[in-house]
């Protein structure tokens, strides 16, 4: 099981924090279509991330609500058939819902920093510290908190929950 230390905020000026970003990344920038399908599940969340070329990854994870920096643990399934896989988890479990977005994917050392476009929702940055095996939470949250910094994500801009809980309140 993975786990990482996760930040999610809202993005007040896109062009100016993904500068600020791209002057520390390590890799070179990637740019991702994700079509992630949420499922029913008692505890945590799980979801089929489907990519453009028919590959998918289905991903299980457990998070607090809350808005600073916060554990995740998760399992991923990678699949060469995803259609297959969305028809069973659907038939057996039921859609929850379903979230699009344009992924802008940077890495700073062993953080992938995300800059989302949800369609329906807006502009956003994640920040997801990927722990190795011998690090704390501790240190992950301090990683965290000093992107944060660097990156100008103020207080007011972090959210408690994931865009499919942010979907579902813009339904309701």
């Amino acid at each position: 099981m993975g786990r990482n230390i996760e930040v999610k905020a809202r993005i007040h000026s896109w062009d100016e924090q993904l500068a600020l970003a791209d002057a520390l990344k390590t890799e070179p920038i990637a740019e991702l279509q994700q079509h992630d399908t949420f499922y029913v599940v008692p505890t945590g969340r799980l979801k089929l991330r489907v990519f453009p070329e028919s590959q998918g990854e289905l991903i299980q994870y457990h998070r607090d609500d809350v808005s600073d920096a916060k554990r995740s643990s998760y399992t991923i399934f990678r699949t060469d058939d995803p259609d297959t896989l969305h028809q069973t988890l659907a038939d057996s479990i039921g859609v929850r819902g379903v979230v699009i977005k344009h992924r802008t994917l940077l890495l700073i050392e062993q953080t992938r920093v995300h800059f989302d476009r949800v369609e329906g929702l807006g502009e956003f940055m994640e920040l997801e510290v990927v722990l190795r095996d011998e690090q704390s939470d501790a240190e992950g949250t301090d990683i965290a908190n000093q992107l944060m910094d660097a990156l100008q994500i103020r207080p007011q801009d972090l959210l408690e929950c994931a865009y499919i809980d942010l979907l579902e309140e813009v339904v309701n």
